[in-house]
């Protein structure tokens, strides 16, 4: 009897079963091999120096004129070269330098003292402060360029003639600069 069809028409589908339960969860894969390593970055803070006063020093300045402070303590120079007088500090690399500093008197100087730092003997214009009235704590910080073998000092300034005293004992510090490359 081949040809002959025994079967009736399909029926319509039942509705969806429940959803089972989740099985089990397979073994892990074989882990791929690494991938190469991309080039080092550059790193901008390779440049940065530090160095501090904490003897009590005491800084004359002359009517109208400067005087670097002398920073013999606490020096982490990194690869910047300083003076033997501890008061040059030579820029190793060209670029942008973050510089802060500070500076501690046992009292208040008058009017018309500042402090600032300079670069090359001239003032960086960010660092310039000179309070409008007798203080006894500096404090600035910039982000300026500087040239490798840029040369810089902390000073002391005054359009009057001038002596300070730098704090000292108990770990504080009379002055201190920092130095760090940025960019």
């Amino acid at each position: 009897m081949s040809g002959i069809n025994f079967c009736g028409p399909l029926g319509n589908c039942g509705e969806e079963g429940a959803t089972g339960a989740t099985g089990v969860t397979g073994a892990t894969g074989v882990i791929g091999t690494t991938g190469v390593t991309g080039p080092t970055g550059t790193s901008v803070t390779t440049s940065g120096m530090f160095a501090s006063n904490t003897l009590g020093s005491v800084i004359v300045v002359a009517l109208g004129g400067s005087t670097n402070i002398r920073l013999p303590n606490n020096q982490s120079l990194g690869n910047f070269i300083v003076s033997a007088n501890d008061t040059v500090f030579t820029v190793p690399e060209t670029g942008r330098y973050y510089i802060t500093y500070q500076i501690n008197t046992t009292v208040g100087l008058g009017i018309g003292a500042g402090a600032r730092v300079t670069a090359n003997g001239t003032p960086i214009p960010g660092t310039i402060l000179v309070p409008a009235v007798s203080n006894a704590t500096f404090y600035r910080d910039c982000i300026t360029p500087l040239t490798a073998g840029s040369t810089l000092s902390l000073q002391l300034f005054s359009s009057i003639l001038l002596t300070a005293t730098l704090i000292s004992g108990g770990g504080t510090i009379g002055a201190s600069l920092n130095v760090i490359r940025i960019q």
